[in-house]
């Protein structure tokens, strides 16, 4: 359960293998990662007993895990049967913990060690360390927090002193990443007196932000909410409690595209329409493409539009970005030029993002403009090329896809898949 920290060895590579035939099957997903990490988070600051089912287990969420044990919580895992118990525990002044590549973890405990009275130490891998970081930072100092930086200022590695105490209205830049916003709702009720939060800029991936708040809830905390703004009054505490932790719809998207891609017909076990997830709504993107998406008791069916024909499309993906490599991969097989429209975000993702698109686009001999936030791609097949992923798992799962109906396109550094999805390359293979 130890968190591996990142080694430079000689990266491995996945050859993907095309196919002739539509991708036919059935897939089971693991739990939803974003899911997973807020109620660790929250079960830890329960009141309670919490026991988790249906837990992702992955670099993240392990990292995630070790995290809490080393703040002194006690957890109990039983990783075969997918499910965690949590109860919280006492803090030691002085504790220090390793992130590893997490950002979900090294944003939620920033916020959660903010609002503890102690003096705290966070580490991270090296591209965690380069991700953006001073939104929240000065946040968490306007509610009483004081960083000490050990490297460069406004990144990690870091000790924070905590500060209970507060209790104010707060501003938050939305439009880097959703995720500082969650990470301040999320402890909002650590603090002795109620917490407004004001939200400036354009919002990124709200959905994101409609899953914290609707877990806060379901743990006994509601949030009050106007537009662009929050308040969670004080004197509230989390409940424990079991929790189901829905599968991992990011995950699936994969899945759907596959099925578009190549005519298919897959169906995807225990993913369903009414997810709260925000990359739910790339299956209406699908759609809009000619497949058929068929509810079933036990999950969805994809059936992608025959032979694989499909028009390009302008979709704005602000609030569903993580699908922003999928949807370019996507494109490559469209009869027409696709414009994805508003995510420049994602340059400060696990990698730039845009750039990673652009670059590997072209390496293939795609046609590809980006234009601020947004990005044109223009339909051809791809010639054999290696695609490096950058170390970001989304953008080895995405671009395997180009292999399905391409000869000689192979994924290097598969193995950053474990960050959330270890078997992909297995249960993809199994479609064939």
């Amino acid at each position: 359960m130890q968190p591996k920290k990142i080694i430079q060895t000689e990266k491995k590579v996945h050859p993907i293998k095309q196919t002739k035939a539509p991708l036919t099957g059935t897939v089971i997903i693991p739990g939803s990662k974003s899911i997973t990490n807020r109620a660790l988070l929250l079960g830890a600051m329960a009141k309670g007993e919490t026991v988790l089912d249906n837990v992702l287990f992955s670099d993240d969420t392990i990292a995630f895990i070790q995290c809490l044990k080393s703040l002194g919580t006690h957890v109990e895992v039983k990783e075969e049967q997918k499910r965690i118990s949590l109860t919280p525990g006492a803090i030691a002044d002085g504790a220090r913990i390793y992130v590893n590549s997490a950002g979900t973890a090294a944003r939620f405990l920033t916020a959660y060690l903010g609002t503890m009275d102690g003096r705290f130490f966070i580490d991270a891998s090296e591209q965690m360390c380069r991700r953006p970081m001073k939104e929240l930072l000065h946040t968490m100092e306007s509610l009483g927090a004081r960083l000490t930086f050990e490297k460069e200022e406004d990144r990690l590695p870091y000790w924070i002193q905590g500060c209970s105490d507060n209790g104010a209205e707060v501003t938050i830049d939305g439009s880097l990443s959703s995720q500082f916003v969650s990470a301040v709702l999320l402890c909002a009720p650590n603090y002795r007196n109620d917490i407004t939060i004001h939200i400036v800029g354009e919002r990124t991936a709200k959905s994101y932000i409609d899953i914290t708040t609707k877990m806060m809830k379901d743990f006994g905390i509601p949030v009050t909410e106007e537009e662009n703004k929050y308040l969670i009054k004080a004197g509230q505490k989390y409940k424990g409690r079991s929790y189901l932790i829905e599968s991992d719809v990011s995950s699936a998207c994969y899945f759907v595209a596959a099925a578009v891609i190549t005519g298919g017909d897959i169906r995807i076990e225990n993913v369903f329409r009414n997810s709260i997830q925000g990359d739910i709504k790339f299956l209406e993107v699908m759609e809009r493409l000619g497949a058929k998406i068929v509810d079933t008791p036990s999950g969805i069916e994809i059936i992608g539009p025959q032979n694989g024909e499909y028009d390009g499309i302008e979709v704005d993906m602000n609030d569903f970005s993580d699908q922003t490599m999928t949807m370019a991969v996507v494109a490559i097989y469209a009869k027409s030029k696709t414009v994805i429209k508003n995510v420049g975000h994602i340059r400060h993702q696990e990698s730039d993002r845009m750039l990673a698109i652009e670059t590997e686009l072209k390496r293939m001999g795609i046609g590809c403009e980006v234009c601020g936030g947004d990005i044109t791609i223009y339909p051809g097949q791809p010639k054999p090329s290696v695609v490096n992923t950058y170390n970001d798992h989304r953008m080895a799962m995405a671009f395997s896809l180009a292999g399905l109906r391409s000869e000689g396109i192979t994924i290097a550094d598969p193995d950053c898949v474990s960050k959330t999805f270890a078997d992909y390359f297995e249960k993809l293979e199994m479609l064939y």
